[in-house]
């Protein structure tokens, strides 16, 4: 009987840590994106989520609302140096990043307030800039979200599209 209360009470202390280390496992990798445009060095830090066979954009993303472009913590956005992006300045500093997509536009946010989790207390009187870009159908699917930053642009590329933003 008290082998059995043993066994009982092993199996359920197994069933609880391997829960609870299940809670705090993210399942969108931390990824960071580093270039340099016109001698500037820009960092952008974020949650890559995976498509798995999801809808994304218009479902898992909704149109005409505000998100994360990323997974977890709201995505980072940080220059050393002054941007003029889609011809609008944007001082140096770091800022959380956000996109409110749509099938034909897509409003990309630079928000003041750099720490938050996901969009959830994104306050739009904290906007340092908004930028209107229109998206593009890729020619190949991304599977993970990526940022790519070239010499001239930073792209988000997810599932079926790239949301490429000028940067000078």
């Amino acid at each position: 009987m008290k082998l059995i209360r043993k066994i009982h009470f092993s199996l359920i202390a197994l069933f609880i840590v391997n829960f609870i280390a299940a809670q705090g496992k993210p399942t969108s990798s931390k990824e960071v994106a580093t270039g340099k445009i016109n001698n500037a060095t820009i960092t952008i830090n974020y949650g890559s989520p995976s498509v798995n066979s999801r809808a994304i954009w218009g479902a898992l993303v909704p149109f005409n609302q505000v998100w994360r472009a990323g997974a977890n913590d709201a995505t980072t956005f940080e220059t050393d140096k002054d941007l003029t992006i889609e011809g609008a300045k944007l001082p140096a500093g770091k800022y959380s990043f956000f996109v409110i997509p749509n099938e034909k536009e897509c409003v990309i946010i630079f928000n003041k307030e750099a720490k938050q989790w996901g969009a959830y207390k994104y306050k739009q009187n904290e906007d340092q800039l908004r930028v209107t870009v229109k998206p593009e159908v890729s020619k190949s699917k991304a599977e993970k979200l990526v940022y790519t930053i070239n010499s001239n642009s930073v792209i988000l590329s997810w599932e079926n599209w790239n949301i490429p933003i000028t940067v000078k």
